[in-house]
C-alpha cells in the first residue's frame, strides 16, 4: 500500500491545504468537549522521531495522537544508540520492525523526511527539517489568521480565506523553516506576504517566493493586517549578523507603540518560544490581539487533522464518537 506523507506545504497544494484546514474546524470541536478524545486511530501507532530538541512541537503531537486514540512511541537521542554510532536510517528501519504507522521526524538536516520515506512504509510527517520547512507550523498559523482575523474569518468558506490581508513576517528569515512554510501556505491561501528584516538576517536568494522585503518595521507596521514575529536565536549573535540584541529590538522588536499603529482588527503572532523584550515587548505579548497561546491549542487540532487524513479508518468526520 502506497503512504501517503506530509513533508511540505507544496506537496499538499492549495486544495490539500483548504482540505486539511476544515478537517481542524472539526478537530477543533473535538477538543472542545469535556472528554476530548475519539477513537478515530485506535490501534495505530506514531512514533516521535526528534533528532532536534523540540518541547512544544514534540508534546503537541503526542497530545494530538492520544487524542485520536493512537498508541504512540518516543525516540530521544540523548539515550539511544544514536550515541553508540547507529545510523539514521538504522534507527528508522529499526523502529519500524516494531510495528508503526507513522513517523513524526525532526532533525537538523534539510530533506531527511524525503529519505525516511524511502526506507520505511509508514507515513512520514516532517516536524521541521534544518532551515527547509516545518509544515504543521504553516498550516497552524494559517488557521490561527484564519479563525482570530475578522477579514479571515469572513472568507473561511472560499478558496483563498486569506486574500486582501497584508502579513509582515519579521526576524531572522535566512534561518527559519517556520518562515519557508508559512509564506507557501500564506501565498496559497491569498496572502500578501512582507520579509521584514536586516539584509544579513535574509536569504541570499528571493527568488520564487513571491514576497515583499523592507528593512523597516516602522515603515510597514500600520498597514499589516498580521504581525509574525520569528524567535531571534541567540546564536546569531555570535554569528555577528546583527550588531546586539538591543539594537535589533529597537529596530525590529514589536513594542507597545508600534502595536498601538496596527490597523484595526489586526493580530500579532510567534511560533515560540517568545524572547520577552527581544523580537516582542512583554506588554505586546499580553494584549488581547496577541494570539499566541491560541497558536498553540491549534496546532493540536491542525496535527490532530494531519494524522487522520493520512491514518484515518475511513470513518466519516460527523460520526466520531466519544472514545
Amino acid at each position: 500500500m502506497t503512504r501517503a506523507h506530509l513533508r511540505s506545504i507544496d506537496e499538499l497544494g492549495q486544495a490539500g491545504v483548504l482540505e486539511l484546514l476544515e478537517l481542524t474546524d472539526h478537530m477543533a470541536e473535538i477538543n472542545r468537549r469535556p472528554i476530548p478524545k475519539v477513537p478515530a486511530l485506535r490501534g495505530k501507532t506514531v512514533v516521535s522521531l526528534f533528532y532536534e530538541d523540540s518541547t512544544r512541537t514534540r508534546l503537541s503531537f503526542e497530545t494530538a495522537a492520544k487524542r485520536l486514540s493512537a498508541d504512540t512511541m518516543t525516540f530521544s537521542v540523548g539515550t539511544s544508540s544514536v550515541k553508540k554510532g547507529e545510523s539514521l536510517r538504522d534507527t528508522v528501519e529499526t523502529i519500524e520492525a516494531m510495528g508503526i504507522d507513522a513517523v513524526v521526524v525532526r532533525h537538523a538536516s534539510s530533506g531527511v523526511p524525503w529519505q525516511v520515506a524511502g526506507w520505511v512504509d509508514a507515513s512520514v510527517v516532517n516536524a521541521g527539517d534544518g532551515w527547509h520547512e516545518h509544515p504543521t507550523q504553516g498550516l497552524l498559523d494559517a488557521y490561527t489568521i484564519r479563525t482570530e482575523h475578522p477579514k479571515a474569518r469572513e472568507q473561511a468558506g472560499t478558496r483563498q480565506p486569506l486574500a486582501g490581508l497584508r502579513v509582515g513576517i519579521v526576524g531572522d528569515i535566512k534561518h527559519s523553516r517556520v518562515a519557508r512554510s508559512d509564506v507557501a501556505a500564506f501565498r496559497m491561501l491569498g496572502a500578501e506576504v512582507v520579509l521584514v528584516a536586516p539584509p544579513t538576517l535574509l536569504p541570499p536568494s528571493l527568488e520564487g517566493w513571491g514576497v515583499e522585503v523592507s528593512h523597516s518595521l516602522d515603515e510597514v507596521v500600520g498597514m499589516l493586517d498580521v504581525v509574525y514575529l520569528l524567535r531571534m536565536q541567540l546564536e546569531r549573535m555570535q554569528e555577528a549578523l546583527v550588531p546586539s540584541l538591543r539594537e535589533y529590538a529597537t529596530i525590529y522588536g514589536m513594542d507597545g507603540p508600534r502595536a498601538a499603529r496596527l490597523p484595526d482588527g489586526a493580530i500579532v503572532m510567534h511560533p515560540g518560544p517568545m524572547n520577552r523584550g527581544v523580537e516582542i515587548a512583554p506588554e505586546v505579548a499580553d494584549l488581547p490581539n496577541a494570539v499566541i497561546t491560541t497558536q498553540v491549542a491549534n496546532g493540536v487540532s491542525v496535527r490532530m487533522a494531519v494524522l487522520w487524513r493520512l491514518l484515518g479508518s475511513g470513518v466519516p468526520l460527523g460520526q466520531l464518537g466519544e472514545a
